[in-house]
């Protein structure tokens, strides 16, 4: 039959509180480096990755018009009928008389300048 020595179950006693202790201490010590660097981030005005997402879709879709933009004013240039959507229908093409150039003389008619206390000049 085995004997049990007192002195070692108070050493193993002691070496379980230790080990317990340590464990929270690690504990605390991680809480207390995320809280630092969480601080640290927030006052360098790092994005989060959802506002980054959130952009990059922006800026992605941004260059897709962008490049749809310049495929159309491509067509429009080379002249091909056809090419211009509703949107564009409000230039040059839509079908509207363009503007007549003004009479050789002609002046156009304004109403009188008025002085910076109110009355007309």
């Amino acid at each position: 039959m085995q004997t049990r020595n007192k002195i070692f179950d108070d050493i193993s006693q002691l070496m379980t509180n230790a080990m317990g202790v340590a464990q929270g201490a690690r504990g605390e010590a991680e809480t207390a480096v995320k809280g630092m660097i969480d601080r640290w981030l927030a006052d360098r005005d790092f994005v989060t990755r959802d506002e980054f997402d959130a952009v990059r879709a922006m800026a992605q879709k941004a260059r897709e018009e962008n490049a749809a933009l310049k495929a159309r004013l491509d067509a429009l240039e080379d002249g091909k009928p056809g090419a211009a959507t509703k949107s564009a229908k409000t230039g040059p093409s839509s079908g509207a008389k363009p503007a007549k150039p003004a009479k050789a003389g002609a002046t156009k008619k304004t109403a009188p300048k008025a002085d910076p206390d109110g009355t007309k000049a």
